[in-house]
């Protein structure tokens, strides 16, 4: 039996329509079910509590490629339809369609294309900024590639930028940067799908924006001036945890003569006084040469005594200005070392400090090599209920409350900060906030880096902080402002008996 469409001949064959050819036909039916995809997603997102960024992926960029396509078809089956009809019959059918608005028919038509093309364009600018919007949202950017992304995403959950958009960092404002972003984008849409990327992902330190462009549209560092109160706590590796306490003053500082003397630790903001540098290595954590120019001008040259750098090599080398970042290297994606973690979960009270040893087992447990997350956690679980119930049987048999509860503690915090697939942890990403667990401050301030004229960037504690008191089991180990009364310039006698806000209004007194 025969498939051939049967041939039909001059005004038979112009009454049916040219979209009627399997071409059109196909891309209709595939139009119309994306369509039909993209009213039933938009309603689930709309309802959800939690958007899903996989189903912003089909709604916005899936479904609608695959609208586009369909249309697109049905065009060429037109197309194609046509030209086969104008070769059968020349003459036939026009070269272009004719139309003539004074003839109902086509008035109607052609008011029903004009409309549904106008709802169309009014649809796919709407999904196109969309689509946009979705591309810049911290969904899609941490969950939808979350094995590759989880570390980074899961880290952002928990820091100080949480409510702070990606791209707000990462792209910062204006059309090149945007632009610049998607096109890195794509390749790495293509890394993660052929698995092409690197373990661990590495710090984007190489092609970051300035600090001024992003950080700085929230921080301000001409305001930044004076010193700020910190306490640290930390905890022993003994049997009773033996909590210790530091009290010190961050000397901030300024960096700019109209808040302060430029001095502290934002005296090297690239205000009054400029600092380049160059590294040796991609983290920038080896820093051998180091040039600084203050408010007056005046420049110095700062070499590491052991740097094998040539003046050839100087010349030709990336020299880098100091900016927030190199400090404030981990802003939101923090991975906190365990000592420090464990430390934290004992002030909270969310492990119990009564339980001998477990400052120590828990470190311990967290810092092992493990394969898998899953391998993790039972092991964390293993090991600490081994230590109990053979070092300490009758704590064992009456704290299990406490136990499990410090068992679960220690597993979230390896689910936080130790993501053994990715091959990620505190190692990996350095924080040069400080000087406790990586080189920080002591990349330049070593005490090795000198001038052509002697002068040496100074290893000096009190540079950067002034430490007030130390304290152990609640016991002053040393103290400095320890015990020194305050006095009133004025004497107003008892001063348990007044408040200061009595005579202090933030105007003239009484």
């Amino acid at each position: 039996m025969s498939t051939e469409r049967p041939k039909l001949q001059g005004p038979e064959e112009r009454k049916i329509s040219l979209i009627r050819n399997p071409v059109s036909l196909i891309g209709a039916a595939l139009a119309a079910t994306s369509l039909a995809t993209i009213a039933f997603l938009f309603f689930v997102n709309f309802v959800s509590v939690r958007p899903n960024p996989y189903i912003g992926v089909l709604l916005f960029m899936v479904a609608p490629a695959f609208l586009i396509l369909g249309l697109l078809l049905i065009l060429l089956g037109l197309l194609l339809e046509r030209r086969r009809r104008r070769k059968g019959k020349p003459g036939v059918i026009p070269r272009f369609p004719r139309i003539d608005l004074n003839v109902p028919a086509q008035r109607n038509a052609f008011t029903f294309f004009v409309s549904c093309a106008a709802v169309f364009v009014l649809i796919s600018a709407m999904g196109s900024y969309r689509s946009y919007e979705f591309t810049d949202s911290v969904q899609f950017c941490g969950q939808t590639c979350h094995t590759v992304m989880q570390p980074e995403y899961t880290t952002y959950l928990q820091s100080p930028h949480a409510r702070v958009e990606c791209v707000e960092c990462h792209v910062g404002p204006g059309a090149g940067w945007y632009v610049h972003s998607k096109l890195s984008g794509s390749y790495q849409v293509y890394a993660a799908i052929f698995h092409k990327y690197p373990r661990p992902i590495p710090t984007p330190v190489a092609n970051l924006r300035p600090a001024q462009q992003t950080c700085e549209q929230c921080h301000w560092p001409r305001k930044f001036y004076g010193a700020q109160l910190k306490v640290f706590y930390h905890y022993g590796d003994d049997e009773k945890n033996t909590p210790r306490q530091i009290r010190m003053l961050i000397n901030t500082g300024g960096a700019q003569p109209n808040t302060g003397l430029p001095a502290g630790i934002h005296w090297h903001m690239n205000i009054e006084n400029r600092i380049t540098y160059i590294a040796t290595d991609a983290q920038h954590q080896v820093i051998p040469w180091v040039q600084s120019r203050d408010m007056q001008g005046r420049t110095a040259v700062y070499m590491a005594k052991d740097s094998s750098l040539t003046p050839e090599q100087i010349g030709k080398a990336t020299k880098h200005l100091m900016d927030c970042i190199d400090c404030h290297d981990r802003p939101s994606h923090i991975f906190t070392p365990p000592d420090r973690s464990v430390d934290d979960s004992l002030l909270a009270g969310r492990i119990d400090r009564s339980l001998p040893f477990i400052k120590q087992q828990g470190v311990l447990a967290l810092t092992k090599s493990y394969n898998t997350t899953d391998e993790a956690l039972r092991g964390i679980a293993a090991d600490i209920q081994r230590f109990y119930s053979t070092k300490y049987a009758d704590v064992y048999a009456s704290r299990g409350t406490p136990i499990q509860a410090a068992i679960a503690d220690l597993q979230h915090i390896y689910q936080s900060t130790i993501f053994p697939y990715m091959k990620v942890d505190w190692r990996t990403h350095p924080n040069n906030i400080g000087h406790f667990y990586t080189p920080g401050c002591f990349r330049c301030h070593d005490g090795q880096h000198v001038s052509s004229d002697g002068k040496v960037i100074p290893k000096d504690c009190d540079t950067c902080h002034t430490v007030l008191a130390q304290l152990q089991s609640g016991v002053p180990l040393i103290k400095h402002e320890e015990g020194i009364p305050f006095e009133h310039p004025v004497d107003i006698g008892d001063l348990t008996q007044v408040s200061c806000s009595d005579c202090h209004n933030g105007g003239v007194g009484p």
